[in-house]
């Protein structure tokens, strides 16, 4: 592992499965060599509204707003979120979010995951 490493997130592709969504969704993990961190962004339109969640089973995460206002639902909570918002998330949790008038957008910082990721769909539940 190297002493540093630096990226630019809108260099790295979009996720096809986020792009299919309308999202942009760009993921760092693997592009920044650490063994502890990921970084990734999303970008949701204007008035995006999702159905479906996700939780992991091991993997913390914390979402910063960097630009827009919309919800994040966490199990059967929802709240509203804003620019500068920090959102932190235990691994169990289902989480999702969905973008106002002037859209979302977010980074997203997490822990350790096991090797090839953690993560949990939750279908149709934000419906």
């Amino acid at each position: 592992m190297s002493a540093y490493s630096k990226v630019n997130l809108l260099d790295l592709d979009n996720s096809a499965q986020a792009k299919a969504a309308g999202v942009d969704a760009r993921f760092a993990r693997s592009h920044i060599d650490s063994e502890h961190l990921g970084v990734s962004r999303f970008h949701y339109p204007p008035n995006f509204q999702p159905t479906d969640g996700h939780s992991h089973r091991e993997q913390e995460e914390v979402y910063v707003v960097v630009g827009g206002s919309g919800k994040v639902r966490l199990n059967d909570d929802v709240m509203d979120v804003k620019q500068w918002d920090v959102v932190r998330v235990a691994p169990s949790t289902i989480r999702g979010f969905a973008a106002g008038a002037d859209g979302l957008e977010l980074l997203a910082v997490a822990s350790d995951r096991p090797e090839g990721g953690d993560g949990q769909p939750a279908k149709d539940w934000w419906t």
